[in-house]
């Protein structure tokens, strides 16, 4: 009989399961509508698709160094110059299988078994199911919506003279809020981080889809600090598994070694390809312009059905609502809105254990006309 380990005892991601009930429904012939799943609804960007044809027919593709392609990491750094004016060197970047494999890379390298890592609520899911699967302890810290859901210095501050925290990490823009840390607290969390040796991750992953001003990367403020990204959401690119880190000098050999044995390497194909995205920019701004419209969509009509948002949707393609108005059970609202309207959405219980069960995720990653057909059904169904 085979004996299961504490570490494989996490909480399923329910947002996945809901989305293998959406599926089911629609393989069955239902007209189902995603609200569900943080995943562009449109295609790589054409430059990339065109890059990809020409290298399964030149190149040889397999193995590439554990810390990826030179020239992918030249290209991730270039990126750093044009976008935010910072020069980063190539050897400090880092090439991972999506930005969940720079997770887990960062924790690992910055935490020994039982380290206390924290993490915001609400907040993804997978960081608090990666963190226990490493055996380490995961340190939720909840945001205020008086404070825009972002992380003050107080509140990490009292969690750790409580119990030592040994990494903080930290999404702008956040999921599943949508809320941006400002470059004031942003620079107070990673100086009071400093100032007490704490690890400080920055997952910049929605860097890109901001909606009420310019991304600000925490290389701004500090080299000594974690930062992962993806060509996942901006790039449209989730399936190819492609994502980057870039490390303090310090850390590249230790991370390269981890990644070497976990992973060897990132899938080759992405990583010739993934810096033609960089040139991507109009038709990747076209795709930014449809979930900009979405936002107005759900800002308009959501308030008449009694939704009310719990935090400003400033960045990603995420609204969090609060839906206490029609139930306090949050994952029995999307099981039924899911089966009498066939619209699926993500429970809050996933990225709140606590108080999630008012709150709902509506992803706006979708096609526009899929927002408004989904907007209707609910309209009809909550009566309004």
């Amino acid at each position: 009989m085979t004996i299961l380990s504490a570490r494989s005892r996490v909480e399923p991601f329910h947002a996945m399961d809901v989305l293998r009930e959406a599926n089911a429904l629609a393989g069955a012939g239902h007209d189902v509508l995603s609200l569900a799943v943080g995943q562009p609804s449109h295609s790589a960007p054409r430059g990339v698709l065109e890059a990809a044809k020409a290298a399964l027919d030149n190149e040889k593709l397999g193995y590439t160094d554990a810390l990826g392609r030179m020239e992918t990491r030249r290209a991730i750094a270039a990126h750093y110059a044009d976008r935010y004016g910072i020069e980063v060197p190539a050897g400090r970047i880092a090439v991972t299988t999506g930005s969940s494999a720079g997770f887990s890379l960062a924790f690992l390298a910055v935490t020994d078994p039982g380290g206390r890592v924290a993490i915001t609520a609400p907040g993804y899911p997978a960081y608090r199911n990666i963190i226990r699967a490493l055996s380490l302890e995961p340190v939720e810290i909840a945001t205020d919506p008086a404070d825009d859901h972002m992380l003050t210095v107080a509140s990490l501050e009292a969690a750790h003279r409580e119990r030592r925290i040994d990494a903080l990490l930290i999404a702008s823009p956040a999921n599943p809020t949508g809320a941006v840390t400002d470059r004031h607290h942003l620079a107070a969390l990673m100086d009071f981080c400093r100032d007490e040796g704490i690890a400080f991750i920055s997952d910049e992953i929605y860097h890109g889809l901001r909606y009420t001003g310019d991304d600000r990367t925490a290389l701004s403020h500090s080299d000594d600090v974690i930062v992962i990204n993806s060509f996942s959401k901006y790039y449209c690119m989730t399936g190819w598994r492609i994502g980057w880190m870039v490390l303090p000098e310090a850390m590249v050999r230790p991370v390269e070694c981890l990644a070497q044995s976990l992973y060897i390497s990132a899938p080759d194909l992405s990583q010739v390809v993934a810096p033609r995205a960089f040139e991507c920019t109009d038709e990747l701004e076209r795709i930014k312009d449809g979930y900009r419209a979405n936002r107005e969509l759900l800002l308009e009509r959501l308030p008449a059905m009694g939704i009310s948002f719990a935090a400003p949707p400033d960045g990603a393609f995420y609204a969090w609502c609060d839906v206490g108005a029609h139930t306090n059970d949050s994952m029995d609202f999307a099981r039924r809105m899911l089966s009498e309207i066939h619209v699926a959405a993500a429970p809050g219980l996933d990225f709140d254990p606590v108080n999630g069960s008012r709150y709902m995720r509506f992803s706006y990653a979708g096609s526009t006309d899929t927002i408004a057909r989904a907007l209707d059904r609910m309209a009809d169904w909550l009566g309004n």
